[in-house]
């Protein structure tokens, strides 16, 4: 387990600094992902594997300055790239593995993951860790700001039916942890999938 972490902290951490220049322009993609959430004034709203958080303002501006806008991410530098661009101001950092989140059952309305689902240990362990900190009928988005064909093409490699974000894969996965596929969208410009928490 924790051989995994250390790969992806190590990964993540190189890529820290220069994370947001490489891929400046989908703070669009992020806020249009956030307005499916559906939240509403005063939620409470965890973006899980916040990175730079990104998605941190947009998540803010939904909830209003009643809600709870909460950050979760395992790479300290990537924290730091978030304070760095002042988006702590946003919302609240927390240095947590997603797999042992330090919040309260059925606290949360909705967690957004941005890029998260791919790099999981151990999906249906964590997706139900998820699915704890989350109220019943509330909202997981699993959100990529490119679908999954330019993201293969971008990463040089082919599409496979093993990949977990296929949603032959997807749907049982996330009935095996707690939530209910609602919708799936796999489109050039962005990876949104929308799931209910089962009461």
């Amino acid at each position: 387990m924790s051989h995994d972490h250390s790969h992806v902290q190590e990964f993540f951490s190189a890529r820290a600094a220069g994370w947001d220049d490489r891929f400046p322009d989908d703070g669009p993609a992020y806020a249009a992902a956030v307005a499916e959430l559906g939240l509403r004034e005063g939620d409470h709203v965890l973006d899980a594997g916040c990175g730079t958080g990104r998605a941190l303002p947009p998540l803010r501006e939904a909830v209003g300055p009643s809600g709870v806008v909460l950050g979760a991410d395992l790479t300290p530098a990537m924290l730091t790239a978030a304070v760095r661009a002042g988006r702590d101001r946003a919302g609240q950092l927390l240095l947590a593995d997603v797999a042992r989140l330090p919040l309260r059952t059925e606290s949360l309305h909705a967690v957004l993951a941005a890029g998260l689902v791919a790099h999981l240990p151990d999906p249906v362990v964590n997706l139900h860790e998820l699915a704890r900190v989350v109220r019943p009928g509330g909202t997981l988005a699993l959100f990529h700001p490119i679908g999954r064909a330019a993201l293969a093409a971008r990463q040089g490699r082919q599409m496979t039916s093993a990949d977990i974000r296929a949603q032959a894969n997807l749907g049982p996965l996330l009935s095996a942890s707690g939530w209910r596929l609602t919708s799936y969208a796999d489109e050039d410009a962005r990876f949104l999938v929308l799931a209910e928490r089962r009461l």
